[in-house]
């Protein structure tokens, strides 16, 4: 096996490897868990992400039919009064909703059962926050996903390729840096945009993780590509970008993403009201 090929392979074991972790220790990855009550063990799936334009779904699967589940929910950063749900039990099909919000909303809930009277809290540790998005087309947000993957895997090729004998840095640079800013910098603000109607709340506009980090990783390429082609030395600079964008992969996705500030919502509600 050619040296160029088990490049490409670890490569790809990196990127995968990576980006995993990046889905499952985000904070859109739903809870799950299994616990114990009335005898049985009741599974649970808990989201925190919802892109659609309806009220969140909420199921809790039991064999008891006379269980009772309510859902206890406020928004988010707020303080508002705890509002109540009682969810219907169908043949132990514990069934609610949470009210759609507008995008980048944000809000809190658990649930609490209820048998003979005994009661548990799901999660046991506290409450789940959940986000809503608006929708994005599949047009848009399946080339982003394969673009910044595609971008990964390049980075880290071309780190890989500083151990080569005639090294190719020129031609996989310009590749990063190509394939990066079609899935950064063009089709993730796009993607943005669909799902909270911004196109970059980044720096300097603001303070969106996803968005610095994306810039953040593109600088590091830029500096490694002027290294490339004016340093005799340009090894370190592109090892360095090649860390800097694993270590921006690493970094769980939408962690302090857009959050739409309630107060300021009800600001504009209250002028509205007087205006009319």
């Amino acid at each position: 096996m050619s040296k160029n090929v088990i490049f490409w392979i670890i490569s790809f074991l990196i990127t995968i490897t990576s980006a995993y972790y990046q889905r499952v220790t985000g904070p859109s990855y739903p809870i799950t868990g299994t616990l114990n009550f009335g005898n049985e063990n009741i599974d649970y799936e808990l989201h925190r992400s919802h892109g659609e334009k309806s009220n969140h779904d909420i199921s809790i699967v039991t064999a008891n039919k006379q269980i009772k589940g309510i859902i206890f929910w406020k928004r988010f950063k707020t303080d508002d009064d705890w509002q109540i749900v009682q969810m219907n039990n169908d043949d132990g099909k514990l069934t609610g909703s949470l009210p759609l919000q507008p995008p980048a909303g944000k809000l809190e809930y658990k649930i609490i059962l209820i048998d003979n009277g005994n009661s548990i809290t799901i999660p046991e540790d506290g409450g789940v926050i959940i986000r809503f998005r608006g929708a994005v087309p599949a047009f848009i947000l399946i080339p982003h996903i394969i673009f910044m993957f595609g971008a990964m895997l390049l980075s880290t090729r071309t780190g890989l390729e500083i151990f080569n004998d005639k090294m190719k840095l020129k031609q996989y640079t310009i590749w990063t840096i190509a394939v990066l800013i079609i899935g950064g910098l063009i089709l993730g603000p796009i993607t943005q945009l669909y799902a909270f109607g911004a196109l970059w709340t980044g720096f300097p506009f603001g303070h969106d993780l996803t968005d610095n980090k994306t810039l953040i990783a593109f600088l590091g390429w830029l500096i490694a590509a002027a290294a490339v082609y004016k340093s005799k030395n340009p090894k370190p600079f592109v090892i360095g970008a090649a860390i800097i964008m694993l270590i921006v992969f690493l970094i769980p996705h939408s962690l302090l993403g857009s959050e739409l500030d309630y107060s300021k919502l009800d600001e504009t509600d209250k002028i509205e009201q007087v205006i009319e």
